[in-house]
């Protein structure tokens, strides 16, 4: 459950993606559907950085990504078949995975430590906006009691996510 609850919160992270707040609140099938694109474009993110990187820090954190993304998506996954839900395709899930693509594009123009300050500057910019993303909108609005717990107690790994990256980017120049 952790796993499932790390990878919603790492789901929701990588890049800054504005989440698109539709005028009512997302139900737990699209809330569903965020989470794990969320995760699928976390996962993509990890692999460019890894591509491209050469900075051990950026490797260790861009592997950690990686590794909690995938492991978190197969728990969600497991999670949706208990409740039978269906994730449902939605204007969040959509305009966050535009995003995500333009920004990865950006990134992927660049090389060495330019590359670096990006990659991270950006998760942490991007762990700030998921964290209050959950907060504000995907916790208040889960209506399943294990999918409200799994998004709380993933904002809490996301947390943690944040300060590893925060850390990460106070020793890159």
């Amino acid at each position: 459950m952790k796993t499932f609850i790390a990878a919603i919160s790492v789901a929701c992270l990588m890049f800054a993606v504005p989440l698109a707040i539709a005028a009512d609140a997302p139900n737990d099938p699209q809330i569903a559907h965020i989470a794990y694109s969320a995760g699928v474009i976390d996962v993509e993110a990890a692999k460019l950085a890894l591509s491209k990187t050469k900075n051990a820090d950026v490797k260790a954190f861009a592997e950690s990504m990686q590794k909690d993304h995938e492991a978190v998506n197969e728990m969600a996954l497991a999670l949706l078949k208990k409740l039978n839900l269906t994730p449902e395709d939605n204007a969040t899930s959509q305009e966050f995975t535009k995003t995500a693509e333009e920004k990865r594009a950006e990134l992927g123009k660049l090389d060495g430590a330019a590359f670096d300050k990006a990659y991270i500057d950006n998760e942490v910019a991007y762990h700030k906006q998921v964290n209050g993303a959950l907060e504000t909108l995907l916790i208040p609005s889960a209506q399943n009691a294990e999918l409200k717990s799994l998004l709380e107690t993933g904002l809490k790994l996301f947390q943690g996510h944040e300060q590893h990256a925060e850390h990460v980017a106070a020793g890159l120049k």
